[in-house]
């Protein structure tokens, strides 16, 4: 009977204990999860996620074919944990290029489950409990919460704009730090500053002069810079993407981010990196061998073969590098257009797949919803998505919760779609305007 009563007992039993770690605390909602569900259920067109619908180039494909197709069976089997060894190789002689220093594929290259990953195990790695961390705004969503996670204390400063007084249309470049402003974010608690550029969503690409005060600041009070460059090839306009390691002082601070998926438009492959100094990288490969330890052989094999073919068409008329730029600077240009047509003013961007336009002359389309204190820009992304079909992301989902409010007149459209997805995009918004002019 004991026995019976006490098994009865422990299936009627429930944890009273919180479950839930306190680090997840204030972080479990993801804008993600609500305006991806949204758009598969109502939109025709969907510019709302970063990622292309145009397919991947032949040539990086057909790698993947034959490393999945031939004779290798080890490509089938665990690879080097921190990287296989002709992608590191490969990037290795790619960053020299670029940066120009001598680099060690062994030691200043770990490849990572996409930039995602190698965001995680940067902050995970470098920020401690109480450490401070600076986060220019508007800001890719996930730095946040991994800041958070790892203990650390988010210390936000935005990026202002200023429009231009002759009435032409915005530019990212016109969104701007003040310099004062960033200066005073610095102090003995900042372990770390993160830099997107070019920046999603804005599509600001930093110039010179921007850098340089940042690296002045990471130099005067020691700090780190966890940067972001996953669109360091998508740059328009003759504009030129300066990495910040390259900079006097910044190599032995600095992490460099990047991505395969973004690099060769081929996002759900999740293959990312991080190039930097084994003083930083060594801290790294801890969490990563901890953590997923491991990244898709096949898909490692596939893109070390890409960047071989760019290696050797490096700076000319055929390599990717050069190409996509152009058919993605058409696209801006298209959406642009299509936008400004339309009453929708958009921030013409320097870079990346992203366009950020002002929705101020919309307001009366949008039906107040009673006692909600939902901001405008998400209304209007979701009046948007359930009565035009149109999807796109609300631009203050890229803003702390404290600054949020200054920001909700603007969302964000993804124009790294193919010829087809535009134009179906322009129909819409043309559709709207008849509405509204009739």
């Amino acid at each position: 009977v004991k026995a019976s009563n006490s098994l009865s007992f422990s299936l009627q039993a429930k944890m009273s204990r919180p479950v839930q770690a306190r680090r997840l605390e204030g972080i479990d909602k993801n804008i993600w999860v609500e305006f991806v569900k949204l758009a598969a259920t109502y939109s025709k067109v969907n510019l709302g996620q970063g990622f292309p619908d145009f397919p991947a180039p032949d040539f990086l494909t057909e790698a993947f074919t034959r490393a999945l197709s031939g004779g290798n069976h080890m490509l089938h089997q665990y690879t080097r944990a921190f990287g296989h060894l002709p992608l590191v190789k490969v990037l290795a002689q790619f960053f020299e290029k670029l940066l120009g220093r001598d680099l060690d594929p062994m030691t200043n290259v770990m490849v990572t489950v996409g930039a995602y990953q190698a965001l995680f195990c940067c902050f995970q790695a470098l920020v401690d409990e109480g450490d401070e961390v600076i986060i220019i705004e508007p800001f890719f969503d996930c730095y946040e919460p991994m800041v958070k996670m790892a203990g650390g204390t988010p210390v936000f400063v935005p990026l202002r704009p200023n429009p231009p007084k002759d009435g032409k249309l915005m530019s990212s470049a016109d969104w701007q730090l003040d310099p004062a402003e960033l200066a005073s974010k610095f102090s003995e608690r900042t372990k770390a500053i993160v830099l997107n550029s070019p920046n999603n969503p804005l599509g600001k690409v930093f110039s010179r002069r921007e850098l340089e005060l940042i690296a002045e600041l990471c130099v005067k009070h020691d700090v780190l810079c966890i940067s972001d460059e996953v669109y360091e090839w998508l740059v328009y306009d003759g504009k030129q993407h300066i990495r910040i390691a390259s900079l006097q002082g910044m190599w032995d601070r600095t992490v460099i981010i990047g991505s395969a998926g973004k690099t060769f438009s081929a996002t759900g492959w999740k293959v990312g990196w991080v190039v930097g100094p084994n003083r930083l990288l060594q801290h790294l490969r801890t969490v990563h061998q901890n953590s997923v330890y491991h990244c898709a052989t096949i898909a490692q094999e596939a893109v070390a073969q890409g960047f071989q073919r760019e290696l050797m068409l490096y700076g000319k008329p055929e390599s990717y590098f050069v190409q996509l730029p152009k058919e993605l600077q058409q696209k801006r240009d298209w959406l642009v257009q299509s936008l400004d047509d339309v009453g929708m003013k958009p921030i013409i961007p320097e870079g990346t797949y992203f366009l950020v336009a002002d929705i101020s002359q919309f307001k009366s389309d949008v039906p107040d919803v009673p006692n909600s204190d939902e901001a405008y820009d998400y209304r209007f992304a979701k009046w948007m998505v359930k009565n035009k079909g149109l999807a796109a992301i609300p631009l203050s989902a890229f803003y702390s919760e404290a600054h949020k409010n200054n920001y909700t007149n603007f969302i964000r459209f993804c124009f790294a779609k193919e010829e087809a997805t535009l134009k179906a995009a322009n129909d819409i918004l043309q559709k709207w305007k008849q509405e509204k002019n009739s």
